[in-house]
């Protein structure tokens, strides 16, 4: 009985830090797929028209003759 109880506060701090562990990355992960929606959506559609533009501009510059990659196409 006495080494039990030796054993507890030796056990207390592991416990506790995978439980806070588990509470923290359980309530991030709900609340970034609710409330960040709308601005990933938009940042989304910032990048795909910076793409279009690039690609536009690579297109229209005289001299270059290299193929796009076919892999990058949407």
């Amino acid at each position: 009985m006495h080494s039990l109880l030796y054993l507890l506060p030796v056990l207390a701090c592991p416990v506790g830090m995978c439980g806070l562990m588990w509470f923290m990355g359980r309530s991030r992960h709900g609340d970034s797929q609710t409330s960040d929606l709308p601005g990933k959506e938009a940042e989304l559609a910032q990048l795909r028209a910076e793409v279009d533009q690039l690609r536009a501009a690579q297109r229209e510059r005289p001299g270059q003759n290299s193929p796009e990659d076919p892999a990058v196409r949407p």
